[in-house]
């Protein structure tokens, strides 16, 4: 699940390939010439917050400069340094995607999280690549706290919701991202480690209410497996 390439096979599976953002190019070493039509996102297929966005044809110095950022992504694996061991024998490599709206801004990110099966909250993140914020709602699209920005909910959101809980299926916790590009959405990744475990949310009441429910999952399913068909 933590391989994106294989994460949007699973997804597509489950879904149908509508919800899935097709992939221009996949491999590990960038060659010489662009190899797919731009505008694009470059990512890695085995680590998180490694992309770069092509929004015309780069010039020689500029994709040389792109080759070289997808080198370095390889040269490890990623989350060993923070324990995150989903990703550790995850292939390395690269992949490209068609830039979801056509143009910057990065489409807003709806990271939806479920315990034991029931989507409970959707954070929203706004900005990103520029001035990167995020709102946590719960799934009636309340904001757990006010904030200066009080982004409308999707379009899409109920299918969000419900694509999301059939992804997770029974385990104890998954975060599914979603994007909704005119009203339809697609699915973007699927998460295990929000945060690397670490970020801070906007009120201690909120990080206790959460582990309830994560609590909660783990009574009602002690041994948490991936959904039905993943294996």
């Amino acid at each position: 699940m933590m391989d994106k390439i294989v994460a949007k096979r699973l997804a597509g599976t489950r879904l149908g390939e509508e919800w899935i953002v097709p992939t221009l190019w996949q491999g590990t070493d960038l060659p010489w010439l662009i190899p797919f039509p731009a505008p694009a996102i470059i990512k890695s297929r085995h680590g998180c917050n490694q992309y770069r966005v092509v929004t015309a044809v780069p010039d020689c110095e500029r994709w040389q400069q792109l080759r070289r950022a997808a080198r370095r992504w390889q040269r490890r694996p990623y989350g060993r340094w923070l324990d995150e061991w989903a990703y550790r024998d995850v292939p390395r490599g690269i992949l490209a995607e068609p830039l979801l709206g056509g143009a910057l801004p990065l489409p807003i990110d709806y990271k939806i999280y479920v315990f034991g099966g029931t989507a409970t909250h959707v954070q929203v993140h706004l900005g990103r690549g520029r001035r990167h914020r995020w709102i946590l709602h719960d799934r009636s699209w309340r904001q757990l706290v006010r904030a200066a920005d009080e982004p409308p909910p999707p379009p899409s959101l109920p299918a969000m919701l419900e694509a999301a809980e059939t992804l997770a299926g029974d385990m104890n916790f998954l975060r599914v991202d979603f994007y909704d590009i005119a009203g339809r959405p697609y699915f973007g990744e699927y998460c295990l480690y929000p945060g690397s475990g670490l970020d801070p949310f906007a009120a201690d009441w909120i990080d206790l209410e959460l582990g309830a429910l994560w609590l909660a999952a783990l009574a009602e399913n002690p041994v948490s497996s991936a959904p039905t068909g993943y294996a």
